[in-house]
């Protein structure tokens, strides 16, 4: 998840179907996770609302919201993730391990 906000700098309406394609990627990455017992149901819960998140922010910006705004709940996402690595450490490279 690091990884995949780490590549969200700028959001706009041009990157929707990019951030779509996260959210995606993210929400059956998880559930594989999961299924197969490589994280804990508490580190799916919780990287849940990270998903939730990303997909939040599409959502306004289909709605017209601007960039700045868009920008700022960004940023809290990335807050989020920060604390949510301490938790979780190997998190991050369990997810990219399934690209």
């Amino acid at each position: 998840m690091k990884t995949i906000l780490e590549g969200l700098n700028y959001l706009d309406i041009s990157k929707i179907e990019h951030l779509n394609a996260e959210v995606i990627y993210l929400q059956n990455t998880l559930e594989i996770l999961r299924a197969t017992g490589e994280i804990s149901n508490d580190a799916f819960l919780d990287a849940g609302i990270i998903q939730g998140g990303l997909s939040l922010i599409s959502n306004l910006l289909t709605q017209g919201v601007t960039s700045e705004e868009a920008g700022l709940q960004l940023k809290r996402l990335k807050e989020k993730v920060s604390s949510l690595m301490n938790n979780y450490p190997d998190l991050d490279v369990l997810i990219e391990s399934k690209r």
